[in-house]
């Protein structure tokens, strides 16, 4: 059992590169609705819609997208992204916040697994704290589409191959809320958990929000 944990990340990786690479097979799939659809009010924020740089977006690769920045009273809450892509391919796929985040100079300082309760259902999303020098943030962000909402790298590549190789489906979005988090007035444990467990409260209430919203953008799912 332990032999097959240990080897399923390459053969995941390995069956991506079979199926993945036949690109003809793949089926371009709009969305349902216009991502622009998605909502610009959370929680009693307001949203403005943002533009990503040319050259980020090219290197994302996505089709579509939606950046939206939540503020109150002139003052910025927290960000949300939604990253469509109509189908992938093998050098055009989603990339994981994992790994670009520590790339663009964030570190890791937590990471767990947040339960989401929206629509009578419970959904994991990863959750990481992350610091760059002074600035800290909040991430929560999770994969959405062909009916699965999910977290885990490795479910999530197992899911697009099984998807391409059966439908030729491969369309998927990128959902991610970021919540800057102020450093803690007193530098004490109880207020630095006093502002961890607002920030939480922030992206919580916003991903409650997005996963019944980005649900209703995406196409519906082979055989649904």
């Amino acid at each position: 059992m332990r032999d097959r944990i240990r080897w399923a990340p390459g053969l995941v990786l390995a069956a991506g590169c079979l199926l993945l690479g036949a690109g003809s097979t793949q089926h371009h799939v709009p969305p349902a609705a216009p991502l622009t659809s998605l909502p610009t009010e959370i929680g009693g924020y307001q949203g403005r819609d943002e533009a990503v740089p040319d050259d980020q977006r090219q290197v994302a690769g996505m089709s579509d997208y939606m950046m939206r920045v939540f503020s109150r009273d002139s003052v910025d809450a927290f960000s949300v992204y939604v990253g469509y892509y109509d189908y992938q391919v093998q050098g055009k796929t989603i990339h994981s916040p994992k790994n670009c985040l520590p790339g663009a100079g964030w570190e890791t300082m937590q990471e767990s697994t947040a339960r989401i309760a929206t629509g009578g259902r419970v959904y994991p999303v990863k959750r990481y704290l992350l610091a760059n020098g002074a600035a800290r943030a909040m991430v929560y962000y999770w994969y959405q589409g062909r009916g699965r909402i999910e977290s885990n790298e490795y479910k999530v590549k197992w899911d697009l191959l099984r998807d391409a190789a059966l439908h030729g489906r491969t369309e998927e979005a990128l959902v991610r809320v970021v919540v800057p988090v102020a450093r803690a007035a007193d530098g004490s444990p109880e207020a630095e958990r006093a502002v961890l467990a607002q920030a939480d409260s922030v992206a919580v209430t916003a991903a409650e929000r997005m996963i019944p919203a980005v649900e209703r953008v995406m196409p519906r799912a082979a055989g649904a």
